[in-house]
C-alpha cells in the first residue's frame, strides 16, 4: 500500500498553480477573463442597446437564467470529477409533471406535492449515481438513457395535457420581488444565493471539494489518497437530481403550467454555461465564480440581442461560437506558455 500511495503524494497538484503569486492566481485566470468579458458586454449593452437599461431588463434576465443558475451549481461539481449529467432537464420535466398530477389530480397540498417532486429528483439522481459510481458505467451513456427514461415518465403522467390549476400565491412566488415593486431582484434569487454559498463552501473550502478535484485529476490516485470515489460521485448525482427537481418546480410555477415537456433542451444550455465559465470537460479544473459569470454572460448576450431584434437562431450562433472559442482558449494558452518557456530556456 505504501508503494502505491507514494507516487500520488509526490505528484504536484496542477490546480491551481500555487507556485504563482496570489494576485496572478486570481486575476490571470480564465474565470476572471469571463467576469471581465461579462462587465464589458453588460456596460456596452447598457449604453448602446435600446431599453437594456430599463427597470425590467435585469428582472426578466434573472427570471430567465434562474433555472440555469440553479442547475449549474451541482453540474459544476459533476463535471469537475470528469463526469456529466445530461438528464437534468428531464428531471425538471418529471418534477413538473409530478407537481401538477399530485396537486390537481390527487388533491395533495402544494408543499407535499413539491416535497414529493424533489424526492423524486433525489431518486433520479441516485439511480444515475449508482450506475456511474458503483456499476462503473460511463456517465455519458447512463444519462443519455435516463434522459429519455425520465422524460418518458413525465410525458406518460400528463400526456399532451397541461395543468394550470395552481394557487395564486404559489404561482406568483417566483416572480415576486425581494424588496418590493420597482426593484430588479426576483424572489428566486434567495434560494439560489443559499445554494451558491453551500456549493462554494463544498467545492472550495472543504475536504469534500478537494476530493472532487482529486477525482477529476485521477480517480485511481484519489482512491489511494483516501477519497471515497464512489460515494462522492453518488452524492454529486443526488445533488444534481435534487436541484434539478427544484428548478423544475420554479419553471412550473413561473409559467403557471405543468407539462411533461417542460424545459426540453435546457441541459445543453447548462453545460454550455459551465464550460464557458472555465470548467474543464476532462475534469480536475473549474471554479463556481466563473460558472456564475458564464451563466449571466449568456443571459446578457441573449437579452441584448433580443432587444436588438435578432432571431433565436442568430443568438444561438453567437453563443455557440463564444463557447467554441472559450473551449479552444485553454489549449491555445497552454501552447503559448510552452513555446514561451522553451524560448526563455534557450
Amino acid at each position: 500500500m505504501s508503494t502505491a500511495t507514494a507516487p500520488a503524494e509526490s505528484t504536484p497538484r496542477t490546480y491551481p498553480s500555487y507556485a504563482h503569486a496570489l494576485w496572478r492566481r486570481v486575476l490571470l485566470t480564465r474565470e476572471f477573463a469571463v467576469i471581465a468579458l461579462l462587465l464589458v458586454v453588460f456596460f456596452y449593452s447598457r449604453g448602446n442597446v435600446p431599453n437594456f437599461d430599463g427597470p425590467l431588463t435585469l428582472y426578466y434576465l434573472f427570471l430567465d437564467i434562474a433555472p440555469i443558475l440553479l442547475i449549474a451549481l451541482p453540474m459544476t461539481l459533476v463535471i469537475v470529477t470528469g463526469e456529466i449529467d445530461l438528464s437534468v432537464a428531464s428531471v425538471m420535466g418529471l418534477s413538473s409533471a409530478l407537481l401538477g398530477t399530485l396537486h390537481a389530480d390527487a388533491g395533495w397540498s402544494m408543499p407535499m406535492a413539491a416535497l414529493a417532486a424533489i424526492l423524486a429528483g433525489v431518486l433520479c439522481g441516485a439511480v444515475n449515481g449508482f450506475l456511474v459510481a458503483y456499476v462503473g458505467l460511463p456517465s455519458l451513456a447512463v444519462t443519455i438513457g435516463t434522459l429519455a427514461l425520465y422524460r418518458g415518465l413525465a410525458e406518460g403522467l400528463l400526456g399532451t395535457k397541461a395543468i394550470t390549476d395552481f394557487p395564486d400565491k404559489w404561482r406568483d412566488w417566483p416572480s415576486n420581488r425581494i424588496f418590493g415593486d420597482g426593484t430588479s431582484y426576483p424572489m428566486i434569487l434567495v434560494p439560489f444565493l443559499v445554494l451558491l454559498v453551500l456549493f462554494v463552501w463544498l467545492l472550495h473550502f472543504s475536504t469534500f471539494g478537494r476530493g472532487v478535484y482529486e477525482i477529476g485529476l485521477n480517480d485511481e490516485a484519489a482512491h489511494f489518497t483516501g477519497v471515497n470515489v464512489e460515494r462522492t460521485k453518488l452524492l454529486l448525482f443526488v445533488m444534481s437530481g435534487a436541484v434539478s427537481a427544484f428548478a423544475g418546480l420554479y419553471f412550473t410555477l413561473r409559467y403557471g403550467s405543468a407539462r411533461g415537456d417542460n424545459a426540453s433542451g435546457l441541459e445543453l444550455q447548462v453545460i454550455a454555461a459551465v464550460l464557458l465559465g472555465g470548467v474543464s470537460i476532462f475534469g480536475g479544473r473549474g471554479a463556481l465564480h466563473g460558472v456564475v459569470a458564464g451563466v449571466v454572460l449568456i443571459g446578457v448576450i441573449s437579452s441584448a440581442m433580443r432587444l436588438e431584434g435578432y432571431t433565436v437562431n442568430k443568438i444561438n450562433i453567437v453563443i455557440g461560437t463564444l463557447l467554441v472559442l472559450s473551449v479552444m482558449a485553454t489549449p491555445a494558452i497552454a501552447w503559448v506558455q510552452r513555446v514561451w518557456a522553451r524560448r526563455r530556456l534557450s
